[in-house]
């Protein structure tokens, strides 16, 4: 089972670097370290960052912070089932 909190701490170092506040995911692409192949993983999930920019909706842009993005993400993972 995945690990919520240490998904949203991969996240957010991950997505933290990006000029905020961001209107699309291409404006975090720059951010992260190895770019749409960036690996978020805990427990049994694992997922890039590219495959979660196809499996989760469009997202509620502007995000003004990598926290109100992350919880977004986070909160669509679990609706999903996917932690």
């Amino acid at each position: 089972m995945a690990d919520k909190d240490e998904l949203r701490e991969q996240m957010i170092d991950a997505f933290g670097g990006a000029d905020y506040p961001i209107n699309s995911p291409m404006d975090l692409v720059p951010a992260l370290p190895n770019g749409p192949s960036t690996k978020f993983e805990s427990g049994d999930f694992s997922m890039t960052a590219m495959e979660l920019n196809t499996k989760l909706g469009g997202g509620d842009f502007p995000y003004e912070t990598p926290e109100s993005f992350v919880d977004d993400i986070i909160d669509q993972l679990e609706e999903q089932g996917n932690i």
